[in-house]
Protein backbone atom coordinates (compact mmCIF):
# COMPACT_ATOMS: atom_id res chain seq x y z
CA UNK A 1 0.00 0.00 0.00
CA UNK A 2 1.49 3.39 -0.87
CA UNK A 3 2.09 6.10 2.02
CA UNK A 4 -0.45 8.03 0.51
CA UNK A 5 -3.40 5.68 1.14
CA UNK A 6 -2.05 4.75 4.60
CA UNK A 7 -2.48 8.17 5.06
CA UNK A 8 -6.37 8.19 3.87
CA UNK A 9 -6.50 4.71 5.83
CA UNK A 10 -5.44 6.70 8.99
CA UNK A 11 -7.71 9.92 8.74
CA UNK A 12 -10.69 7.56 8.03
CA UNK A 13 -13.42 8.02 10.76
CA UNK A 14 -14.60 4.36 10.71
CA UNK A 15 -10.55 3.47 11.42
CA UNK A 16 -10.30 5.77 14.04
CA UNK A 17 -13.49 5.06 15.59
CA UNK A 18 -12.29 1.57 15.78
CA UNK A 19 -9.41 2.70 17.27
CA UNK A 20 -10.63 5.04 20.21
CA UNK A 21 -13.21 2.21 21.07
CA UNK A 22 -10.00 -0.54 21.10
CA UNK A 23 -8.75 2.00 23.54
CA UNK A 24 -11.80 1.79 25.37
CA UNK A 25 -13.41 5.19 24.66
CA UNK A 26 -17.06 5.81 24.16
CA UNK A 27 -17.97 6.54 20.63
CA UNK A 28 -20.79 7.62 18.64
CA UNK A 29 -21.10 8.08 14.94
CA UNK A 30 -23.02 10.66 12.83
CA UNK A 31 -24.06 10.10 9.46
CA UNK A 32 -25.45 11.80 6.62
CA UNK A 33 -28.70 10.29 5.51
CA UNK A 34 -30.16 12.72 3.23
CA UNK A 35 -29.23 16.67 1.80
CA UNK A 36 -31.02 18.59 -0.33
CA UNK A 37 -29.86 21.62 -2.16
CA UNK A 38 -25.94 22.85 -1.93
CA UNK A 39 -24.94 20.35 1.09
CA UNK A 40 -21.32 20.13 1.42
CA UNK A 41 -20.69 16.32 1.82
CA UNK A 42 -22.89 13.59 0.88
CA UNK A 43 -24.86 10.87 1.55
CA UNK A 44 -22.72 8.25 3.74
CA UNK A 45 -20.43 11.11 5.15
CA UNK A 46 -19.02 10.09 8.69
CA UNK A 47 -18.18 12.45 11.72
CA UNK A 48 -17.01 10.31 15.06
CA UNK A 49 -17.39 11.35 18.15
CA UNK A 50 -16.00 10.36 21.67
CA UNK A 51 -16.97 11.46 24.96
CA UNK A 52 -14.16 13.81 25.30
CA UNK A 53 -15.68 15.91 22.56
CA UNK A 54 -12.28 14.73 20.09
CA UNK A 55 -14.09 14.17 16.66
CA UNK A 56 -12.74 13.18 13.24
CA UNK A 57 -14.52 13.61 10.01
CA UNK A 58 -16.93 15.80 8.49
CA UNK A 59 -20.89 15.52 8.21
CA UNK A 60 -21.08 19.66 6.60
CA UNK A 61 -17.73 20.60 6.21
CA UNK A 62 -17.66 22.83 8.93
CA UNK A 63 -20.89 23.83 9.22
CA UNK A 64 -22.62 21.98 11.98
CA UNK A 65 -20.18 20.06 13.41
CA UNK A 66 -20.22 21.76 16.73
CA UNK A 67 -24.25 21.56 17.18
CA UNK A 68 -23.70 17.92 16.08
CA UNK A 69 -20.28 17.13 18.55
CA UNK A 70 -22.57 18.75 21.36
CA UNK A 71 -25.52 16.08 20.24
CA UNK A 72 -23.40 13.53 20.48
CA UNK A 73 -22.41 14.27 23.81
CA UNK A 74 -26.45 13.42 25.04
CA UNK A 75 -26.27 10.43 22.63
CA UNK A 76 -23.59 9.03 24.91
CA UNK A 77 -24.81 9.83 27.75
CA UNK A 78 -28.12 8.98 28.05
CA UNK A 79 -28.14 6.18 24.74
CA UNK A 80 -30.57 7.46 22.84
CA UNK A 81 -29.78 8.06 18.82
CA UNK A 82 -30.89 11.39 17.68
CA UNK A 83 -31.83 12.43 13.81
CA UNK A 84 -30.98 16.01 13.68
CA UNK A 85 -32.18 18.09 10.54
CA UNK A 86 -29.93 21.67 9.43
CA UNK A 87 -31.24 23.72 6.94
CA UNK A 88 -33.41 26.48 5.30
CA UNK A 89 -36.87 26.16 6.30
CA UNK A 90 -38.33 25.98 2.16
CA UNK A 91 -37.39 25.70 -1.21
CA UNK A 92 -37.89 29.11 -1.96
CA UNK A 93 -34.55 29.99 -0.80
CA UNK A 94 -33.55 28.88 -4.32
CA UNK A 95 -36.07 31.43 -5.77
CA UNK A 96 -34.17 33.85 -4.69
CA UNK A 97 -30.96 32.87 -5.29
CA UNK A 98 -29.31 31.97 -1.53
CA UNK A 99 -25.76 30.04 -1.99
CA UNK A 100 -25.83 28.72 1.13
CA UNK A 101 -29.69 27.36 0.59
CA UNK A 102 -29.93 23.31 1.46
CA UNK A 103 -30.47 21.05 4.38
CA UNK A 104 -29.12 18.01 5.75
CA UNK A 105 -30.44 15.52 8.07
CA UNK A 106 -27.65 13.86 10.10
CA UNK A 107 -28.43 10.36 12.09
CA UNK A 108 -25.88 10.55 15.85
CA UNK A 109 -25.94 6.80 17.44
CA UNK A 110 -23.66 5.06 19.72
CA UNK A 111 -21.02 2.60 18.45
CA UNK A 112 -20.48 -0.96 20.37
Amino acid sequence: MSEAMDQTRERDPLVIAESWMKDGRDVAIATVVETWGSAPRPVGSHLVIDAEGNFEGSVSGGCVEGAVVAEAAEVLADGEPRMLEFGVADETAWRVGLSCGGKIRVYVERLG
